[in-house]
């Protein structure tokens, strides 16, 4: 008898127990998604738990999409700003073009963090330049400016052009058999022996070779994996000096010993052997050997080095690979504007003797306005996030955006807004002519970022880009394949913007 009652008091303080628990929770959430109401930010009603993130959680819409419709409901009711959770963290997003010009150049100062973790001494690959933050930030950029000038970029040129050989090598044997190409497969086989290359002056052989280790590593980073998304809540939920405290580590270990073996070999060999090479690495070992007591704060450790030859290549080999991927795409269901390039690339070309170099790539005018116009309508990333670093009150208003408060700046939105760009959805490399690019209005247009912290590779990835179009263009015809999935949509399980299904082309060569 006992035994029952004490079985039924123990049942009874386990429900309450559990009770108690919902309703803190409830209150939990309820509280927090006031934030923006208690704030005076005007805001779009949040789901109870998800916030306005549901259908990006759920894997309905793509990141991009899913903000541009929050900025398109926002814009149509007048707002200049609004706010948004993130399941209960708020966030805030700028719609006025001047304020986000606030944010990201004239009052950078409050804003100069993107808020990412780092921690450069347990998870040493997350001590790169996106990462970083405040002065270390300011001092490694400064830095790693110099390494991206358009001479250092010319000096690099060859060992990125020898690359395309590869790359044309690979579309023949598609033909050959007829078989379809999954275009962005290839693509960033070609991009990673380029940055292979440039930045670790080693041959990836990825073209030759799709399971190459370069390859291996390079895809393991971008896979979506249940490990990855769990510490990806967890870095979401937890604050990061927590994660500092319990040295949590954001990079897989096998990734991150190859990185830095790598990087180590590398350096360890040119030094024994007085090996010079006209790349990113070679950029690097000269900063770490800065001994001039007016340039120590010049010098770079190799883990710092190893960071920055990590971001380098996971950023320029995805980025780079998805724009020339949706080029192909539109110039492949453009017939007209493909011709059109096709005619500027063999007539620069014949002025150079039939040689890709770098004078020629910049003599290629509409090629500039074809990768342009593909960055607007398929930007790689679609949002760039800041940090609030010191309070601050939103011009012509009493309200303020507090120190820690996430703000997202949305770029595909932005390059898909009709009142900056009409009819958005077509495809028109004449947006970027002379003429209406002197017409449009500042920071419409940012698909690596604005301001101080633009992104550092920038003409880098764009001469990638230009140089692996060229190779193709000039030699092949491309068309869309039955497989590629249309209307082309983005993958919901990527924050680069994607092709779902993969981009299925056709290539076909010209004899």
């Amino acid at each position: 008898m006992f035994g029952i009652v004490n079985c039924s008091i123990s049942t009874t303080c386990l429900v309450g127990i559990l009770t108690g628990l919902a309703v803190l929770f409830y209150v939990y959430v309820k509280w927090s998604h006031s934030y923006w109401k208690r704030k005076g930010v005007p805001y779009l009603e949040p789901e109870f738990f998800y916030g306005n993130s549901k259908k990006i959680i759920k894997r309905e819409i793509s990141f991009g999409d899913r903000f541009a419709e929050i900025y398109t409901e926002m814009k149509s009711k007048g707002w200049k700003f609004g706010g948004t959770y993130i399941f209960t963290r708020p966030s805030f997003l700028p719609i006025d073009l001047e304020l986000i010009k606030c944010i990201l150049q004239k009052d950078f100062q409050h804003f100069m963090n993107h808020g990412f973790y780092v921690n450069e001494e347990s998870d040493p690959l997350t001590g790169h330049l996106f990462n970083l933050e405040n002065q270390k930030w300011k001092n490694i950029r400064g830095k790693l400016t110099p390494t991206f000038t358009s001479g250092k970029l010319k000096m690099m040129f060859q060992t990125m052009a020898a690359c395309t050989e590869g790359l044309a090598e690979v579309l023949k044997e598609y033909e050959k058999i007829n078989d379809v190409v999954d275009i962005k497969e290839v693509l960033s086989r070609f991009t990673t022996d380029v940055i292979g290359s440039v930045a670790f002056g080693l041959e990836c052989n990825s073209l030759k070779d799709p399971d190459s280790v370069f390859r291996k590593y390079g895809k393991k980073v971008f896979e979506p994996s249940f490990i990855r998304r769990i510490k990806m809540w967890i870095m979401m939920f937890t604050p990061k000096h927590i994660l500092k405290k319990i040295s949590f580590k954001q990079t897989d270990a096998a990734v991150e010993k190859f990185f830095l073996d790598t990087v180590r070999d590398t350096i360890k060999y040119r030094e024994q052997n007085n090996i010079f090479r006209k790349d990113f690495m070679h950029l690097l070992i000269q900063l770490k050997n800065r001994v001039e007591e007016s340039q120590k704060e010049m010098h770079l450790t190799e883990n710092e080095i190893a960071a920055q030859c990590f971001v380098f290549f996971i950023a320029g080999f995805e980025t780079s690979a998805t724009t020339m991927t949706f080029a192909l795409y539109e110039l492949a269901a453009n017939q007209d504007i493909q011709e059109k390039l096709r005619e500027e690339v063999r007539d620069v070309l014949d002025k150079y003797d039939g040689k890709m170099t770098y004078d020629a790539i910049m003599e290629m005018t509409y090629l500039d306005k074809i990768v342009n116009e593909t960055l607007r309508k398929h930007p790689p990333v679609p949002g760039t996030p800041r940090i609030c670093t010191k309070r601050y009150q939103i011009p012509g208003t009493d309200i303020f955006i507090e120190e820690g408060t996430r703000v997202n700046i949305p770029i595909h939105a932005i390059q898909r807004d009709p009142e900056y760009y009409p009819d958005p959805e077509k495809f028109d490399p004449e947006r970027f002519n002379e003429e209406n690019k002197s017409k449009r209005r500042p920071y419409t247009f940012m698909p690596f970022g604005e301001g101080p912290r633009i992104c550092i590779g920038a003409r880098f990835g764009l001469l990638q880009a230009k140089v692996g179009l060229t190779a193709i263009i000039s030699k092949f015809v491309v068309t869309i394949n039955e497989k590629t999935e249309m209307p082309l949509k983005y993958a919901t399980n990527m924050f680069i913007t994607t092709p779902k299904g993969g981009l299925w082309l056709n290539v076909k060569e010209i004899k």
